[in-house]
């Protein structure tokens, strides 16, 4: 069991698709309680934007890219800044689907906007994930220990 984990946890894109998991639901339960709390879709898109960002940066800095702790706050902006754009992407997804034109989804669930905001949630996460991964590889996590 323990050559398995380590097996994965030295494969780079199998390491990056379990904390991008990982990632993925700290980012949407984040979002999803804020939603139900206050009824807002952008604050909640970008307060669990947020906490997908802190996660994920510590998870991909240390286990996923393995990178040296020096130069780290470096990474860090550098990384902010990349997934801005992704940020960007779920916050025009937001407007559209859920803000602006909910009927598009919500035709499909009686209007029920939970579900309109639970569904737009999962479909940009798909796109998210994928773009992540491009500008981390890229941008970011471009050296290794």
């Amino acid at each position: 069991m323990k050559k398995l984990v380590h097996r994965i946890f030295n494969n780079e894109i199998l390491a990056y698709l379990i904390f991008g998991v990982a990632t993925t639901i700290v980012s949407v339960a984040t979002r999803l309680i804020v939603f139900q709390l206050t009824d807002q879709e952008q604050l909640a898109t970008l307060i669990g934007n947020i906490a997908g960002i802190l996660f994920a940066f510590a998870t991909n800095d240390t286990i996923v890219f393995k990178q040296e702790r020096k130069g780290w706050f470096k990474r860090l902006i550098v990384f902010s800044f990349a997934r801005m754009g992704t940020l960007v992407l779920d916050l025009l997804m937001t407007t559209i689907f859920v803000t602006q034109y909910p009927q598009i989804i919500g035709q499909f669930v009686n209007m029920n906007r939970m579900a309109i905001n639970t569904i737009e949630t999962f479909a940009a996460q798909v796109m998210i994930v994928i773009l992540n991964y491009v500008f981390s590889k890229l941008f970011v996590f471009r050296n290794k220990k």
